[in-house]
C-alpha cells in the first residue's frame, strides 16, 4: 500500500514552472563597477615614502553597474545595481526572470560600468527562437567582451 501512495505522489499532483506555451529569458550575471581613481599629485609624491608612491590613488567603492534589455525594441528591464560588500568593494549582482510566449524574439543588451563615460561600455543584440518550456540564460563576462547565451 505504501508503494502505491508514493507511486501515485510521485506522478501527482501535475506540475510545471512556466505556463503552457511559454519559455523563459534569465538575465544573470556579476560585474564590478569601475573605482574612482585620481591622479596624485608631485606634493603627494614627494611627502610619501618611496615604496608607497603609487601614482593613482582610488577610492575602495565600486561604482554601480547600470543594465538595459530590450526586447523585440520595448524595453523589459532597466536598473542599477550597487556594489555588493560593506564598503561597496564588491561585485554588483544581478538576476531577472521574464516569461515570454514561444516564437522569435531579438534581444539587445546593453551594460555601464562606468559613471564617468557617456553611453554604454557593452552592447549585445541576439537573435533567438524560444520554445515551450525552453528556459534561455544570458550571462556577462568582461574578459571575452560581454554579454553571451547559455
Amino acid at each position: 500500500m505504501l508503494v502505491l501512495g508514493v507511486a501515485f505522489l510521485s506522478a501527482r499532483p501535475m506540475w510545471q514552472s512556466l505556463p503552457e506555451g511559454t519559455g523563459l529569458v534569465r538575465l544573470s550575471l556579476t560585474h564590478s563597477g569601475v573605482r574612482n581613481c585620481r591622479a596624485r599629485t608631485a606634493q603627494e609624491l614627494a611627502d610619501l615614502p618611496a615604496n608607497m608612491r603609487d601614482r593613482e590613488v582610488c577610492e575602495r567603492r565600486r561604482a554601480p553597474i547600470r543594465i538595459e534589455m530590450d526586447i523585440d525594441g520595448q524595453q523589459v528591464f532597466a536598473t542599477e545595481a550597487a556594489p555588493s560588500g560593506l564598503a561597496g568593494s564588491g561585485p554588483s549582482r544581478i538576476y531577472q526572470r521574464i516569461e515570454l510566449p514561444t516564437g522569435p524574439y531579438h534581444v539587445t543588451l546593453r551594460l555601464a560600468d562606468d559613471p564617468s563615460v557617456a553611453g554604454f561600455a557593452y552592447e549585445a543584440g541576439f537573435d533567438i527562437n524560444l520554445q515551450a518550456a525552453q528556459s534561455i540564460a544570458i550571462d556577462f563576462d568582461a574578459a571575452s567582451d560581454g554579454f553571451y547565451l547559455h
